[in-house]
């Protein structure tokens, strides 16, 4: 549950606080490594300011740098990357997590072009492709570079562990598995073979995504995971097209499924995408099954009071239902919500 500063001041009115006592303890929430950015013009600044520097070194990346050759590629990244890590050991020595967090992600992000230009220097690159088009296309030989991210990653999670961090970890993983599939199956892999692999991928990250949750103990290190894991699984059973209105059927049971588990789990993502997935379903019967039917607007304005009478049944015996659900999960994860709702 979140604290706002509007209800600590109401603490200081009850007098439960003090008015000391609630400005010392909001600089020592805003001094955590995990407490997260807050939407000001400072944090809108250091966000801009760290994208920009990513995405140059990634998605803006253009063809100008091939001039400078394998080794001069290698030597610009190690440059930039001794220029990072000083600048978030700084930043990190004053407590400014935020800058800090964002400096370590770049250095992340120029992994995959540093191996590009080993690759190019060594002459182990396999074609004429060059890096721009390492965001735009699924080949099997951007794996050594996604491999080499994953590492460095890792290592800079867990010696920082700034949630930040693992933003480019889940996006590699969910880079990862779009080539790796093409390069294990080869010819075989279809446009339904890739959605069935995205599919997988997506709810193994979200697997992983719930385990470093739970052992963060809630403390924002799992949203990337959490993000990608969930596009990828949405996207690619979305993309599965089917002439059978029971799969369909299925499909929005999984939708509603993914916001039940985002109310369990207090995570707005799955909210966001079952809502999506819930919408497509119903649009389809109305442009599709019901498409001449004068009854199925009254239906579904019914089934939508019925929702919400729902919403006002939950409410009333909310603290019952929340303890039922609670005494059928295990211990741990019990505990992990009760911090994460209560």
């Amino acid at each position: 549950m979140k604290i706002s500063r509007t209800q600590l001041e109401r603490a200081v009115e009850a007098k439960i606080l003090s008015q000391e006592q609630v400005e010392e303890l909001v600089r020592f929430v805003r001094k955590q490594p995990d407490a997260g950015a807050r939407f000001d013009f400072t944090h809108v600044l250091y966000y801009l300011g760290g994208l920009l520097a990513i995405g140059a070194m990634s998605l803006f990346m253009n063809l100008g740098w091939e001039a400078f050759g394998g080794w001069g590629i290698v030597v610009i990244c190690g440059s930039y990357g001794a220029v990072g890590l000083w600048l978030t050991r700084t930043f990190r020595r004053r407590n400014l997590h935020v800058p800090a967090g964002i400096c370590a992600t770049f250095v992340v992000a120029l992994t995959p072009l540093a191996v590009y230009g080993l690759q190019q220097a060594m002459g182990w690159w396999p074609d004429a492709s060059v890096f721009r088009d390492y965001h735009r296309y699924i080949r099997y030989h951007w794996i050594f570079m996604e491999l080499a991210t994953l590492a460095v990653g890792s290592i800079m999670a867990w010696r920082y562990r700034y949630p930040f961090l693992v933003m480019p970890i889940a996006a590699t993983l969910w880079y990862l598995s779009m080539d790796l599939a093409p390069f294990l199956l080869g010819d075989r892999l279809d446009f339904h073979g890739r959605a069935v692999v995205s599919v997988c991928v997506g709810l193994l990250t979200l697997v992983f995504a719930l385990v470093v949750d739970l052992r963060s103990r809630g403390a924002g290190h799992a949203f990337w995971l959490y993000l990608f894991g969930t596009m990828s699984f949405w996207g690619g059973l979305t993309s599965m097209d089917s002439d059978s209105e029971l799969s369909r059927f299925f499909y929005l049971l999984v939708n509603l499924g993914l916001i039940g588990m985002g109310v369990v789990l207090v995570r707005r993502v799955f909210v966001v995408f079952g809502a999506m997935g819930c919408t497509i379903y119903f649009g389809h019967l109305a442009a599709t099954v019901f498409r001449d039917s004068w009854l199925f607007p009254f239906v579904l304005t019914g089934l939508g009071l019925v929702v919400i009478w729902l919403g006002v049944l939950w409410q009333r015996h909310e603290a019952a239902f929340t303890r039922r659900l609670r005494d059928l999960l295990p211990g741990s994860v019990a505990r992990f919500l009760e911090r994460r709702i209560d």
